[in-house]
């Protein structure tokens, strides 16, 4: 147990410091200044692809063609919808002929996934020197594509993408659903996504960088000449967990990529059921993981001992348990609460959801095996009707 005791300990004194170094860096876009555009504004492109999304398509689209941006064209891809998004998307389409254009998704080649062929589709129809994808169940705030391009040539990036403010209904959304940006933040420096640091051997840059390049496909902004010098949607046309490997194409490109806090710019729901949840982090769960057995069963073990073990077995310690050994998992306790509240704060989430941080990490240990089941069973995860 002391032995335990001390992993998850140590195991938190180190995400807490990165979560800290985060606090700093991710940061949300800086404003635009007024008239910041009047001479120069590069044509951007906001991509849509669709396939059933009747319950959430109108808010998106509206909101991309409301954008305050003196130079934008919305394009949606229709991927073969059957719940009503098809007439949802012709009745848009009525109302806004100048900026919204809405084509019909091709057949999908058997090597291609879906939503990477449905973006590779929008790439080729675009016309815009930049390019914006967002997810049919997301929205924009109105200066949103103003941020996005002035911070592209003042920080002077090839890559932009936003991690959305999270909007949830349902008790299990609240549960699950932070836990995605409680491992990104506390897992990833975020300022290492745009620079390694200097001390970093210059021998090991280009092989290492992309190690630290990520990306949320909710939002993903391209200048169209990166996009198109790593290949586009072709070159992940098989991944599971796109937006990362376009990330880390970007950086093997030598090209240069940031993320932001998506605060006051997009919003997003991204499931509205528990169904819908076990089913959407089904099909990318171990993706995330390279597909690496080892290191997904590793992780799932430092999370069990990390997450689950201390809290467990603090009150039986407290009742029979050395003075030691009680401190111990009392600090490990309370380290992972300080971190769970700063991540809810930060994204204005309810605080007492972060008390169920426990229940949310058993949730993700189930799922976890039941995508060990799917791999060696040689199952295929569904999403959209299609298999993954």
């Amino acid at each position: 147990m002391t032995i335990l005791l001390y992993i998850a300990l140590g195991y938190l004194l180190v995400t807490g410091g990165i979560l800290y170094l985060n606090k700093r860096d991710f940061t949300p876009l800086p404003p635009t200044p007024r008239n910041y555009f009047d001479e120069l504004a590069p044509a951007v492109t906001i991509c849509i692809p669709a396939r059933n999304e009747a319950n959430s398509i109108e808010r998106c689209v509206r909101s991309a063609i409301e954008q305050q941006y003196p130079n934008h064209h919305v394009l949606v891809l229709d991927d073969g919808s059957t719940d009503g998004t098809s007439e949802i998307l012709d009745s848009l389409s009525e109302q806004y002929p100048e900026t919204l254009t809405v084509i019909g998704g091709q057949q999908k080649p058997d090597d291609w996934l879906g939503k990477s062929w449905a973006c590779q589709q929008l790439s080729e129809e675009a016309l815009g020197d930049i390019l914006i994808y967002i997810d049919a169940d997301t929205w924009l705030e109105p200066k949103t594509t103003s941020k996005v391009v002035r911070t592209m040539g003042s920080d002077i990036v090839d890559f932009i993408t936003l991690w959305p403010q999270q909007k949830f209904g349902t008790f299990w959304e609240k549960t699950i659903i932070p836990l995605v940006y409680f491992a990104l933040l506390t897992l990833l420096p975020t300022r290492y996504v745009y620079r390694l640091p200097n001390w970093f051997p210059p021998f090991l840059k280009q092989k290492m960088g992309p190690l630290f390049a990520a990306a949320n496909g909710q939002f993903m902004a391209f200048k169209k000449n990166a996009y198109e010098t790593i290949g586009g949607h072709q070159s992940v046309k098989n991944e599971v967990v796109e937006d990362v490997e376009l990330a880390k194409n970007i950086r093997r490109a030598g090209f240069r990529m940031k993320m932001y806090h998506g605060k006051n710019a997009i919003s997003c729901r991204m499931y509205e059921s528990r169904k819908e949840l076990w089913q959407g982090f089904r099909k990318n769960f171990f993706a995330g993981f390279g597909h690496n057995p080892v290191l997904f069963i590793g992780m799932g073990l430092l999370h069990i001992i990390t997450f689950i073990v201390p809290i467990l077995s603090l009150p039986f310690l407290f009742l029979w348990g050395s003075t030691k050994l009680t401190l111990l998992a009392l600090a490990a306790v309370l380290l992972m609460f300080w971190q769970r509240f700063t991540v809810d704060r930060w994204f204005d989430w309810k605080l007492r959801y972060g008390f169920l941080h426990t229940l949310g990490v058993c949730w993700y240990q189930m799922l976890g095996i039941q995508v060990l089941s799917d791999y060696f069973n040689g199952v295929s995860a569904q999403w959209k009707d299609r298999n993954i």
